[in-house]
């Protein structure tokens, strides 16, 4: 029996996350800001019918939204994320096999399903919006592409009420005549331009391309690609991305800074974040690095751009010593006189905890993996009570001047118990 996979999307989530506690924006367009209140990042579908497009400047569209009464939120990413897990966690219930692709997509296994693969999504379909309040799109194909693309066609066809199996198609090439090189999922944005010198403009063109010609031209991925097209499985449903290598975290400051101690929090909360998911990933870093620039957007003010690595006698995820380690890098790179714009923070050489090499040097209490119990029990109390619970005092006042720009932030409805929601009977 050929396989079902089905690719699980959620409909315009950010915005769609804002309206699940105001149900007074159900029909009022939503867009959702990029960090410091910059760009237009998600769009209902009421903003999208406005004209409104994906990475819209705010300061340019301001008055156009506020023309047409769109609600502006800045983004939210604590609710985004418990959302997220929420969808994930009933899907994960209810389907054999999933894997999650992203914040609000997932691939899922649906061969041998009760009742076959179209009614058993329109049930799922149904019992996430009920539980959870976020909508979802499910396309479903013998393989992982030919899942995306029906995807496509289940978001953007009422008709098809939110679910699409490609294989139940009377005619297969039609539909792939109608979509576009470009939303081909695998197919980037240089060799979408190559395809079309090549007068290649649909899937269905690129489908009946020589393989040979299309390994030499786009390697064995763009191969997997035109193999999926034809309903020849060449990705497992646990693919995913390798193993990752670094851990990025940085914001652009919501005004300038120029002063050190106020880089110094920024940095040591920085590598709070970091440090986090570096032990969500079970795994310790052997190097950490920080950098710092200035806006290159405002030419007439001095410039100084740059960055410092430190590496770490014995490989950790403990907080406290990875703080002390960006700060001494942070130390070199300063320099006054300048208006700074950004900074941030990366960790390196990451590998298992469990897998990690010692030093006889350094013996408690530098570190050592008698630091893990208390670095379990802040996580858990963050995750229980909310971030930053429980804290350092590294990173200073809550609300500094420094911090990212969110004016327009919504409550954290679902992970701050001073701001869940309240129901007056």
């Amino acid at each position: 029996m050929p396989p079902r996979y089905a690719l699980i999307d959620c409909n315009n989530f950010y915005a769609s996350c804002e309206r699940l506690f105001r149900p007074d924006l159900r029909q009022r367009p939503v867009v959702v800001l990029s960090n410091n209140d910059g760009c237009v990042i998600a769009r209902s579908a009421e903003a999208k019918a406005l004209g409104i497009p994906m990475g819209a400047p705010y300061f340019k569209y301001r008055a156009l939204l506020r023309r047409h009464g769109v609600a502006v939120f800045s983004s939210n990413y604590a609710l985004y994320g418990d959302m997220s897990a929420r969808v994930m966690g009933v899907l994960a219930r209810f389907c054999p096999e999933v894997a999650v692709y992203s914040i609000d997509e997932a691939f899922a296994n649906l061969s041998g399903v009760p009742g076959g693969a179209d009614a058993f999504a329109r049930r799922l379909k149904a019992t996430v919006e009920a539980w959870t309040g976020i909508a979802i799109s499910i396309g479903i194909g013998p393989t992982k592409t030919l899942a995306k693309l029906a995807n496509r066609f289940a978001k953007n066809h009422p008709r098809l009420r939110g679910v699409f199996d490609f294989a139940a198609s009377q005619d297969p090439d039609r539909l792939l005549r109608h979509t576009a090189i470009a939303d081909i999922w695998g197919i980037g944005r240089r060799h979408g331009a190559r395809l079309a010198r090549h007068g290649v403009g649909d899937a269905l063109a690129f489908r009946d391309l020589d393989p040979t010609w299309v390994r030499r031209k786009m390697t064995v991925t763009g191969l997997h690609t035109l193999l999926e097209l034809r309903g020849q499985p060449c990705h497992a449903l646990a693919d995913g991305p390798a193993d990752r290598k670094t851990i990025l975290s940085s914001r652009s400051f919501g005004q300038p800074v120029a002063g050190l101690d106020e880089l110094r929090e920024a940095t040591a909360l920085h590598m709070v974040r970091a440090a986090e998911k570096l032990r969500r990933l079970h795994a310790v870093a052997s190097c950490a690095h920080v950098f710092l620039h200035t806006n290159p957007f405002r030419p007439g003010l001095p410039q100084h751009n740059d960055s410092a690595s430190v590496p770490l006698a014995v490989a950790t995820a403990h907080t406290p010593t990875l703080i002390r380690a960006v700060h001494a890098g942070l130390a070199r790179i300063y320099r006054e006189g300048f208006e700074f714009k950004k900074c941030g923070v990366m960790l390196s050489g990451l590998e298992p905890v469990d897998g990690r090499w010692l030093s006889l040097l350094d013996l408690p209490p530098n570190d050592t993996p008698a630091h893990a119990p208390l670095m379990r029990a802040v996580d858990t109390l963050n995750a229980r009570w909310g971030r930053d619970t429980v804290t350092f005092a590294a990173v200073g006042p809550r609300e500094a001047a420094w911090h990212m720009r969110r004016d327009m932030r919504s409550p954290r409805y679902t992970t701050a118990w001073p701001e869940l929601p309240e129901v007056r009977a």
